[in-house]
C-alpha cells in the first residue's frame, strides 16, 4: 500500500511539474557579422501569439511560458526574417543572430550568403539596398557590372545586358521578385525590363547551382528581391531624386510602405527617368535619349505559419539607338565603321526618333505559403507576364515613320509548387514542380518580314535538391532537374533560304503550303533536358571557407536561334537562325576559397565551363537591301570551352580607411575551329579607396580606378564589301578590338538628420573624371562612336 502511495505522489509531482508555466525566455538580438545589438526586432512565438520587441540594447523577454519546444519568428527591418526552435524546461537565456544590412556602409564586403542563401554550396555575391541607392539612374546591368566576373554587353549606354563568366542573354536567368523574367531576352540589345528602384537586394549565383529557379542558366542566375517589410505597426517611405549632366536628365522615385503587427502590409512605388542625348568627350551621341517609367504595388500578410502576397508591376521604356549606327549604302557602311567619328552628329535634344525601341512589360504574381508541422514549407505561386516590344527603323518613306518594323507580343503564364523541408540540422530537402505556357504573336502589318514567328511554347519542369551536414564544418549538396519543352511555331521561309539550308530534304513533313517565293511551315520541336548539381562547403575556421561545385546545365534553343531570318532593326543587322539545332549542354566546375576578416579578406574563384553544341552568333558578310547595307550575323553550333578566375580582396587600414580590389579574367575558345570566341570580356580590374566616418555625418568618399585591358584573343570575322561608286572592294574591320583604357570615378555621400524619423542623404559623384576617350570592346556601337564622357551627378534621398 505504501508503495502505491509513493508512486501516486511521484506521478502527481510529475504532472505538477509539467504544468509549470512560469518560465521565462530572455536574451539579446545581435548582428551576425559584428555582434552589434539590433533594437526594434519583433519576436513572435508561433501558436501562442506572444509578441515581444527588442529594446535599445537589443534585449527581449517572454514570461509565463510552459515547458516544451517553441518556434520563434524574429523580424527586423532589412534583415532576413528567421525562425528558431527553442526548448524550454527552465528559465532560459539565449541570444539570436540576424544578418543585417541596413546599417552597412558601402564598402566592399567579402561574405558568402550562407544565411538566407539560394544555394548551400555556391559562392553568392550580394548587392544590398544601401549599395543600390547609388544606382537610381542606372540599369540592372550597370549595377551587376560592379561585381567581379560580371561584364556587360552594351548597345550604347541605355541597353545593358549582364555577361556572367563570358556568357549572356538566354544563358543568364533573371528572377524578379520570385518570377523568371520572360521579356525577349534572346536579343543582344534587349535589356531586362526591370526598374532597379523596385529592388531591395540582388543575389548573383554564377553557374546553374540554383536548380529551384532554372536548369538552363549556363552563365548564372540573378535573383532580385523586394525590400523586406517588418512585422510591426509602422508606416515609412523614401524618395530619391537624382540628376546628371551627361544626358541632362535625371530620375525621381518614391516608395511608401504600411505594415501592421498582425502581419498585414502594403507598399507602392513609382519611378520616372528622363534623359536626352548623351555625349562622348568630343561630340553628341545623337538619338540616345531614354524615357522610362514604372509603378509597382504589393499587398499581403506575413505570419510564421502562413503568408500570401499579391504583386503587380508596370514598366515602360523608350530608348533611342545611336542614329549613326543606321546608315545607307555600302560606302556609308565602310566609311562609318572605319571612321573615327559618327557620320551623323546633331545638336542636343530630348527627342527620341527612329531607330528606337519601345518596350512595355506587365508582371502580376500571387504567392502563398503554409508551414506544416513535420512536413515543411509549401509554396504555391502563379504569375503572368506580358511583354510588348516595338522596334522602329529609319524608313525610306516618312509616311511610315510611326509604324514599327518589329512588333512582338509575348504572354507567359507560370504556376509552380515548392516544398522546403529545411527543418533539421543534418538533412534538408527542397523539391518542386512548375508548368509554363508561353505565346508569342508577331504583328504581320509592319510592312517588314517578321524576324521571329508566331509560336506557342510549353515547359514542364521538376527538381529536387538535398543537402547533408556531414560534420559541423562539412556540408554536401546534390540536386537534379528535368525540363521538357515543346515549341509549336508558324513560320514563313523564303524558298531560296529553305533550299540553301537543305531544309527541303531534312524537314519536308513540316511544310504546310508553298507559295511563289516562300513556304509556310509548322515546326513542332521537343526538347528533354537534364540538369544537375553537386557541391560541397567546408569551413576551416571562423575565417576560411571552401566552396566547390559541379553543375550540369542544359539549354534548349531559343526562338531566335531557331527561326531568325531577317533584319533585326534595333540591332541594325540581319540575323539567321538554324532549325537543326540541338540543346546546349554545359559542364561547369568552380572552386571558391574565401577568407573573412575584420582587417583583410579575399575570395578566389577559378572555374572552367565545357559547353557542347554551344550556339554562337557571329558576322559573316554585308548584304544589300532596299533599306540599306547591313551586316549579316549567323548562328551556328560548336563545342566551346570557357575558363577564368575572379578575385576579390579588401583591406581595412583602420575605422575610417578601406581599400578593395577586383580582378576578372575569362577566356573562351571555339574547340571545333580552334579559334577564340567572339565577344569575350577582356581582362579588367577595379580598385577603390574608401574613406568613411560615422561621426562626421556618416560621410563616405570613394575614389575608384577602372582599367580594361585590350582584348588580345579574338576571331577574325573581317570581310570585304563591294563599293558600287568606285567598283572596288573595301575591307570592313569588325574584329579588331579597341585599345585598353583607364577611367577614374569619385563618389561621395553623407547623412543629415531632418527629424527623429527622417534623414536626408546627399550624394555627389563624378564618373570618367578626366573625360577620357575610349571604346568598350563589348559595346556593339563601338564601331561608330566613343563611349560616354565625363558625368556629374547629385543624388538626394529622403527617408521618412
Amino acid at each position: 500500500m505504501r508503495t502505491y502511495l509513493y508512486m501516486l505522489m511521484l506521478c502527481s509531482a510529475m504532472v505538477a511539474q509539467s504544468q509549470n508555466c512560469n518560465y521565462t525566455l530572455s536574451g539579446k538580438i545581435i548582428d551576425l557579422h559584428d555582434n552589434s545589438v539590433l533594437p526594434g526586432a519583433t519576436l513572435i512565438i508561433a501558436g501562442l501569439e506572444k509578441v515581444a520587441e527588442s529594446d535599445i540594447d537589443g534585449l527581449f523577454k517572454f514570461t509565463n511560458l510552459c515547458e516544451g519546444t517553441y518556434t520563434l519568428q524574429i523580424a527586423h527591418p532589412n534583415c532576413e526574417t528567421q525562425a528558431f526552435k527553442v526548448k524550454i524546461y527552465s528559465d532560459t537565456k539565449r541570444n539570436f543572430k540576424l544578418e543585417h544590412h541596413l546599417e552597412e556602409l558601402n564598402a566592399i564586403t567579402l561574405r558568402a550568403s550562407i544565411y538566407g542563401s539560394k544555394t548551400k554550396t555556391s559562392f553568392e555575391q550580394k548587392v544590398t539596398e544601401k549599395q543600390l541607392d547609388r544606382f537610381t539612374n542606372a540599369s540592372l546591368g550597370d549595377i551587376l557590372n560592379t561585381l567581379s566576373g560580371v561584364s556587360s554587353l552594351n548597345t550604347g549606354n541605355a541597353v545593358v545586358k549582364p555577361i556572367i563568366n563570358g556568357v549572356h542573354s538566354s544563358r543568364v536567368v533573371v528572377m524578379n521578385n520570385g518570377v523568371r523574367m520572360e521579356d525577349q531576352e534572346w536579343g543582344a540589345e534587349h535589356a531586362p525590363s526591370i526598374d532597379v528602384n523596385t529592388i531591395g537586394n540582388i543575389t548573383l549565383i554564377k553557374g546553374a547551382g540554383a536548380l529551384k529557379y532554372s536548369g538552363d542558366a549556363v552563365g548564372g542566375i540573378i535573383v532580385t528581391e523586394a525590400a523586406r517589410i517588418p512585422v510591426k505597426d509602422t508606416i515609412y517611405g523614401k524618395t530619391h531624386v537624382m540628376a546628371a549632366t551627361n544626358g541632362r536628365g535625371g530620375t525621381i522615385t518614391s516608395t511608401l510602405t504600411r505594415s501592421y503587427l498582425n502581419g498585414w502590409y502594403g507598399s507602392i512605388q513609382g519611378s520616372l527617368k528622363r534623359f536626352g542625348d548623351y555625349e562622348a568627350p568630343d561630340y553628341v551621341l545623337s538619338n540616345t535619349g531614354i524615357f522610362e517609367r514604372s509603378i509597382s504595388a504589393r499587398i499581403g500578410i506575413n505570419r510564421f505559419d502562413y503568408g500570401v502576397e499579391a504583386y503587380y508591376s508596370f514598366f515602360k521604356n523608350e530608348i533611342g539607338i545611336l542614329r549613326a549606327s543606321h546608315i545607307g549604302g555600302a560606302s556609308d557602311q565602310v566609311r562609318s565603321i572605319n571612321s573615327g567619328i559618327p557620320l551623323i552628329i546633331r545638336d542636343f535634344t530630348y527627342d527620341i526618333d527612329a531607330p528606337r525601341q519601345d518596350v512595355t512589360h506587365h508582371l502580376f504574381k500571387i504567392r502563398g505559403f503554409k508551414n506544416f508541422k513535420n512536413l515543411g514549407k509549401v509554396t504555391l505561386q502563379y504569375d503572368f507576364q506580358q511583354n510588348e516590344r516595338l522596334e522602329f527603323d529609319v524608313r525610306r518613306s516618312s509616311d511610315d515613320d510611326d509604324r514599327a518594323s518589329l512588333d512582338l507580343a509575348l504572354n507567359s503564364q507560370t504556376i509552380r509548387l515548392d516544398l522546403d523541408t529545411d527543418n533539421t540540422d543534418l538533412f534538408n530537402l527542397k523539391t518542386g514542380i512548375m508548368a509554363q505556357y508561353q505565346k508569342n504573336v508577331a504583328d504581320p502589318n509592319t510592312g517588314v518580314r517578321r524576324l521571329i514567328p508566331d509560336y506557342e511554347r510549353f515547359n514542364l519542369g521538376m527538381y529536387g535538391i538535398a543537402d547533408f551536414s556531414i560534420t559541423d564544418n562539412f556540408l554536401v549538396e546534390v540536386g537534379s532537374r528535368f525540363d521538357y519543352f515543346n515549341i509549336d511555331a508558324q513560320k514563313f521561309y523564303r524558298s531560296s533560304f529553305w533550299e540553301d539550308r537543305n531544309y527541303d530534304i531534312l524537314f519536308p513533313e513540316i511544310v504546310v503550303e508553298e507559295f511563289s517565293n516562300q513556304i509556310l511551315t509548322n515546326p513542332k520541336l521537343n526538347y528533354s533536358n537534364i540538369s544537375a548539381t553537386l557541391g560541397i562547403r567546408y569551413t576551416f575556421n571562423d575565417d576560411y571557407k571552401l566552396f566547390a561545385n559541379y553543375s550540369l546545365a542544359s539549354r534548349a534553343p531559343n526562338p531566335s536561334e531557331l527561326f531568325s531570318e531577317g533584319l533585326h532593326h534595333s540591332a541594325s543587322r540581319i540575323e539567321l537562325g538554324d532549325l537543326r539545332f540541338n540543346s546546349e549542354v554545359a559542364h561547369k566546375v568552380s572552386i571558391t576559397l574565401q577568407k573573412q576578416g575584420n582587417i583583410f579578406g579575399f575570395s578566389v574563384n577559378p572555374y572552367v565551363n565545357f559547353i557542347n553544341d554551344f550556339m554562337i552568333i557571329e558576322p559573316t558578310e554585308i548584304q544589300q537591301t532596299i533599306r540599306g547595307n547591313f551586316q549579316v550575323w549567323e548562328y551556328r553550333q560548336t563545342n566551346a570551352t570557357l575558363l577564368g578566375v575572379d578575385i576579390d580582396a579588401s583591406l581595412t587600414f583602420n575605422d575610417n580607411w578601406n581599400f578593395y580590389h577586383q580582378f576578372s579574367l575569362v577566356k573562351g575558345y571555339d574547340e571545333t575551329r580552334d579559334l577564340p570566341l567572339i565577344d569575350m570580356p577582356p581582362v579588367n580590374t577595379t580598385n577603390g579607396l574608401v574613406y568613411q566616418n560615422k561621426e562626421l555625418k556618416n560621410l563616405r568618399v570613394e575614389l575608384q580606378s577602372e582599367y580594361a585591358f585590350r582584348q588580345n584573343e579574338f576571331p577574325n570575322n573581317n570581310f570585304e564589301a563591294f563599293i558600287p561608286e568606285t567598283s572596288t572592294l573595301e575591307l570592313v574591320d569588325v574584329s579588331t578590338p579597341p585599345n585598353a583604357y583607364h577611367l577614374l570615378h569619385l563618389h561621395t555621400n553623407a547623412d543629415f538628420s531632418l527629424s527623429k524619423k527622417s534623414t536626408l542623404n546627399i550624394g555627389l559623384a563624378v564618373t570618367n573624371i578626366f573625360d577620357t576617350n575610349y571604346r568598350n570592346y563589348l559595346n556593339r556601337l563601338r564601331y561608330y562612336a566613343d563611349d560616354l564622357g565625363r558625368n556629374f551627378s547629385i543624388n538626394l534621398k529622403i527617408t521618412y
